[in-house]
């Protein structure tokens, strides 16, 4: 079994920076060539699952053009920039649109966007202990309306499970991110009540 190979890639739409269009031909496994495989190319993003000190979610009620007249509740994140790494796009987008800042990061994962047609990579992280930051914020460059919020885990879990239409990269933020957060409190509850090691001589 071998990889698909790229023989050639030519740009059909340079929309703006957030969108360009390519046909590519694929080679495949077996030899064969598809001379039209689409390619959408936009930038690799970043969503962030940000928590509170007091351990709350942070968040906005908002509404996304691709759904509808639906609003969920989405978490905070944004395109990387031009030679920006995930991480640092990460604390950027945090601070712009929250006014919130961490120093407890934790990588969740990286997924493409869409396995067959590309759309750019989404980098996922956990942001702990989030708390304010004082001085001038960041301007966002977001265009939609949007509330923050902060919703405890009970909240979180209903507003994932009872809105429609919410993007993926959303749910498998949140889901990953709280999934982390178990980990992380079975661990601390498994040292609390593990009996100490003998003191050696």
């Amino acid at each position: 079994m071998k990889p698909l190979e790229t023989v050639s890639r030519t740009e059909i739409l340079a929309l703006n920076k957030f969108l360009r269009v390519e046909r590519h031909e694929v080679r495949l496994s077996n030899g064969r060539v598809i001379p039209d495989w689409g390619w959408i190319d936009s930038p690799d993003y970043v969503t962030i699952c940000a928590v509170d000190r007091e351990g709350r979610f942070l968040g906005f009620h908002q509404a996304k053009y691709a759904m509808g007249d639906h609003f969920g509740f989405g978490p905070p994140g944004g395109y990387l920039e031009p030679g920006e790494n995930p991480l640092e796009a990460a604390q950027r987008e945090l601070l712009e649109e929250t006014g919130y800042a961490s120093e407890r990061w934790i990588p969740l994962a990286q997924c493409v966007s869409d396995a067959n047609r590309g759309n750019g990579t989404g980098h996922f992280f956990l942001a702990l202990d989030c708390a304010p930051k004082s001085g001038p914020r960041p301007a966002s460059d977001d265009v939609e309306d949007a509330e923050l919020r902060r919703l405890d885990r009970s909240e979180l879990e209903a507003a994932l499970a009872g809105a429609p239409a919410l993007p993926a990269p959303w749910l498998l933020c949140f889901t990953l991110g709280m999934r982390q957060l178990d980990a992380i409190r079975a661990k601390a509850a498994h040292r609390a009540g593990s009996p100490r090691a003998p003191r050696k001589l």
